[in-house]
């Protein structure tokens, strides 16, 4: 990315800055001991800035290779398969734009609610499946913080076809099969990248700060 391009990136005001500088002061105050390393770090303190919940300190889970692999995909101009829209309208399009990042959800077009009421299967789950045979899902961050189906789908994908993601963003939110769809994916842990929030919190907020940290991190650490 050029310097140009990093420029149109830090869109906040110095006020903005700021403020959000204060935050993360008084998140590292509050915080305690942790073993999160410094890009892990900026990942959580993220997730419990978007929520003013501390607990995540717990219950985020990422991989060895998670914070890099998440980078890299974003820096090859990867897709972003979103389970819901408020992910895609979450996410900054010119952070996107200046690696060339589309975000995708396809939960709402009229063939995957069509194919859903017909399989008696959800909405989510026809996405994902939309995505695969749209070629989409390989290299792609996924990003699910609605809909635990649709993080059950993606590793079913994964195991039937060898196809996977650079990374999974699971942070589904929910009391029915979001802390079973989180498992699934740690039990690919050995073949998957992933960042997690084990249980049943979570939520499209926390993807969008994820990946927003992530996208910070690409910069090597400078403000968007």
């Amino acid at each position: 990315m050029s310097t140009e391009d990093s420029k149109d990136m830090r869109q906040m005001t110095q006020l903005g800055r700021q403020i959000e500088s204060s935050s993360f002061d008084v998140i590292d105050a509050e915080v305690g001991p942790h073993d999160f390393g410094p890009r892990e770090w900026e990942v959580v303190r993220r997730v419990i800035h978007s929520t003013a919940d501390f607990e995540y300190k717990h219950l985020v889970k990422i991989s060895e290779n998670g914070i890099d692999a998440g980078i890299k995909a974003l820096q090859n101009g990867c897709n972003i398969i979103a389970d819901v829209k408020m992910i895609t309208i979450g996410l900054n399009q010119a952070r996107l734009d200046a690696y060339g990042c589309k975000a995708y959800s396809y939960i709402s077009d009229e063939d995957v609610i069509a194919t859903a009421k017909a399989n008696n299967s959800t909405r989510a789950i026809e996405s994902i499946r939309k995505a695969h045979k749209l070629g989409k899902l390989e290299g792609s961050i996924v990003a699910v913080g609605n809909a635990p189906t649709a993080l059950i789908e993606v590793v079913k994908i994964f195991r039937e076809t060898g196809i996977k993601p650079a990374l999974i963003v699971g942070v589904p939110v929910g009391f029915i099969s979001a802390v079973e769809s989180k498992e699934e994916v740690l039990q690919e842990k050995e073949h998957l990248d992933y960042i997690l929030t084990r249980g049943r919190k979570g939520g499209s907020t926390i993807a969008v700060g994820i990946i927003h940290a992530l996208l910070m991190l690409s910069t090597g650490g400078k403000s968007l």
